[in-house]
């Protein structure tokens, strides 16, 4: 397991101390070759700390034999394969590598640099936070950082209660359900609305912020919100302050974006799109586009704009006298 000699020489130690509390003459034959009892305390504790670290190495190591690399390639991968996302995608590669790299600081048995696992997303509703969320807990699993990996997904409805009393018990069952993996709370800032008093959101918050010192090595915690209202709420708090500092922002989806979401969900669902369809759906994105807001809908809006465009094909389908299963599975122009 590592040094032999270490756990003799404590081990004897620890009989000399041992008999000594039981057999006072003992004491005075064996404790002729020291000065000082504090002193042998000192040795002994400094040994078992070197002893700790030598097996807290070993284990770590025979751990990190069985973490598949090929999981988190692949949860990786398909991260990447996200459409658009260009700086989100980045942001979370350059994590990942930072936490592979001190894992392997940890194999030599050399300190970890501290960082927070926890994350704020900032974004428009639509931008993939949520697939994102569940890739994460997936590669800390893979990287031993947690035990299990899933992800709790929640809102203000899912920890805030009616009546007074009521939000911390709600808090803390949800908490609970996400130990060992990843607690990601959607809208997170409307727990802490703007001008609004009295609120049990802070109960909420409060409960939050103390689990997540309790299980600070069992639960990772992501806020996601629009990039504005997310940052009113983490400067609301010293205590989100101080624990949510790593923001990774999901920008809202290009024209030529949304209309690859748009034929990606299409072809999931054998479908195809003749060229002027796909012009037309361009154009009608571009617009969309260039006319947003901050409730623009993204990749929510490429899927929304798909489902009316197949109600409209059935439509022109039904006054057809002969449907075969390419004219059924081609969605043209008039359809969009």
């Amino acid at each position: 397991m590592g040094d032999r000699n270490h756990s003799l020489s404590i081990a004897a130690k620890f009989r000399i101390i041992i008999i000594t509390n039981n057999n006072n003459e003992y004491l005075n034959v064996k404790m002729s070759h020291y000065s000082d009892l504090k002193w042998i305390s000192l040795e002994i504790e400094e040994e078992l700390q070197e002893l700790k670290n030598t097996i807290k190495y070993t284990n770590n190591k025979q751990i990190n034999n069985y973490f598949d690399s090929n999981i988190i390639e692949n949860c990786l991968q398909e991260l990447n394969s996200l459409i658009g996302l260009k700086q989100l995608k980045t942001e979370i590669n350059n994590l990942i590598n930072f936490l592979k790299i001190q894992q392997q600081r940890q194999e030599y048995g050399l300190p970890q640099v501290p960082i927070t696992l926890h994350l704020v997303f900032c974004g428009s509703p639509g931008t993939g936070k949520t697939t994102v969320a569940r890739l994460i807990g997936k590669i800390y699993k893979e990287l031993g950082i947690l035990k299990k990996g899933h992800c709790i997904e929640t809102d203000r409805s899912g920890m805030v209660a009616e009546y007074v009393g009521q939000t911390a018990p709600k808090t803390e069952k949800l908490i609970e359900s996400a130990l060992d993996g990843v607690l990601f709370i959607d809208e997170a800032y409307t727990l802490k609305p703007e001008n609004a008093g009295k609120d049990f959101g802070q109960e909420a918050i409060d409960t939050l912020l103390k689990r997540m010192e309790d299980y600070r090595d069992r639960l990772v915690v992501i806020v996601a919100g629009y990039p504005d209202e997310m940052s009113r709420f983490i400067e609301s708090n010293p205590g989100l302050e101080s624990r949510f500092t790593r923001y990774l922002t999901s920008e809202d989806y290009q024209p030529e974006e949304l209309l690859a979401i748009f034929s990606k969900i299409c072809q999931s669902h054998h479908y195809q799109i003749d060229s002027d369809a796909k012009e037309t759906l361009l154009n009608k994105f571009t617009d969309l586009y260039q006319s947003r807001d901050k409730n623009f809908g993204n990749g929510r809006l490429a899927r929304n704009i798909f489902e009316k465009t197949l109600e409209k094909q059935a439509t022109r389908l039904a006054q057809l006298a002969n449907v075969n299963q390419e004219i059924m599975t081609t969605i043209t122009q008039e359809d969009i």
